[in-house]
């Protein structure tokens, strides 16, 4: 057999890029020898885990020898009422990317095309060109818009065709942390053909100000091509046991769970998000502190002449004026890991995680001694 013939995949996946996530602590420790070092990159929460979640884990007696539950009928019952929806429309999935992929596999592939903002998730496209469809990449909203960087609804309107199988969007945004406000957002639904799905990704909606949270409920019942995706990784520090779950019409939830893996979520995954979902303590603790301390942060950026982005998320995206690699591998030498954007088109730009008060002092620190 010539050595010249081998396996090739389709034509999507050879353009695609392998996403990277935000470096581990372990590799740095590697790398450079540091024995104290701060994460800021990921997007965790400072706070931890979920107390309820973790007394979940230390008493779970379960059989670990058996599958789980397939249908995940306690913590789909548990989430249907919590959201006023019934259990036939959730989809749960391995951390909420898995809920994109799966929509993807069912409404998109060769020939369909996906709408997504410049600026957004990595992921959206990578499930998208994995499934063979095209993506369709719209210009975000200008730098000196109201919401600079934001996605722009109109371009996205006109972006799409008869072919667009999906469009992925995500407030807050990751990794801007932009939103968008509930009347633009309604008339951009409204405007959507029916034809083409709409997923809306909050997997950072509990950091956004209370008051502004979208009427998820209402526009469930109004809109049959929403799909809602959540997550337990951000919020509710969960981030290891990757659990996330999609809301949308029964139709659509059917379809995602015909192509859903049988046991795609673990036991021990769904048993803590059970006990999380009750935690109101500890979510009301983990938003008072990201909201006094993103300010706080936001405020010592811009005091030292950075350009922050409005933020309504549990991070800040601001403009180091250099290339922010360099910035990046800098703080890497100060202990200090966080997320350079020019994978995102924006290649002076810098997402900090919003940590405890210690850290994000220490953060500050450091990127002092950087450029001083």
């Amino acid at each position: 057999m010539s050595n010249n013939k081998r396996p090739m995949p389709h034509a999507g996946i050879e353009r695609l890029k392998t996403y990277v996530p935000g470096k581990p602590i372990e590799d740095l420790k590697r790398e450079l020898g540091l024995s104290s070092i701060i994460k800021l990159a990921s997007n965790e929460n400072p706070l931890g885990t979920s107390p309820a979640a973790q007394a979940a884990l230390a008493n779970f007696d379960g059989a670990l020898y058996r599958y789980p539950d397939g249908a995940g009928y306690e913590i789909k019952s548990a989430l249907a009422a919590r959201h006023g929806v019934t259990t036939d429309q959730l989809t749960l999935g391995n951390g909420s990317d898995d809920v994109l992929e799966l929509t993807a596999r069912v409404f998109l592939g060769p020939g369909r095309n996906a709408v997504v903002s410049q600026h957004a998730f990595a992921v959206y496209p990578i499930v998208s060109q994995a499934v063979g469809a095209e993506v369709r990449e719209v210009p975000a909203l200008d730098p000196a818009a109201d919401m600079p960087y934001g996605h722009d609804l109109e371009a996205m309107l006109a972006a799409i065709g008869p072919d667009t199988g999906v469009v992925f969007m995500a407030s807050p945004n990751n990794p801007t942390g932009t939103w968008i406000d509930n009347d633009t957002l309604a008339d951009f639904l409204d405007r959507v053909p029916a034809t083409t799905v709409v997923v809306l990704d909050q997997a950072y909606i509990e950091y956004q100000s209370g008051a502004s949270h979208p009427p998820v409920l209402d526009w469930l019942a109004r809109y049959d091509n929403l799909i809602v995706t959540r997550t337990f990784s951000k919020i509710y520090g969960m981030a290891a046991l990757r659990f996330g779950y999609g809301l949308s019409s029964p139709r659509i939830a059917d379809f995602l769970n015909r192509v859903r893996a049988p046991f795609n979520v673990n036991t021990v995954a769904m048993h803590c998000a059970r006990a999380a979902l009750d935690d109101s303590e500890f979510i009301s603790r983990s938003v008072a502190s990201n909201t006094a301390e993103r300010a706080s942060l936001a405020r010592e950026l811009a005091a030292r002449g950075f350009a922050c982005l409005p933020s309504e998320a549990n991070f800040i995206t601001f403009d180091t004026g250099r290339d922010a690699a360099e910035v990046f591998d800098a703080l890497l030498r100060q202990g200090m890991i966080v997320r350079p954007l020019a994978s995102y088109d924006l290649p002076q730009h810098l997402r900090v995680t919003v940590g405890g008060a210690e850290e994000n002092q220490a953060f500050l620190a450091a990127l002092d001694t950087v450029f001083a």
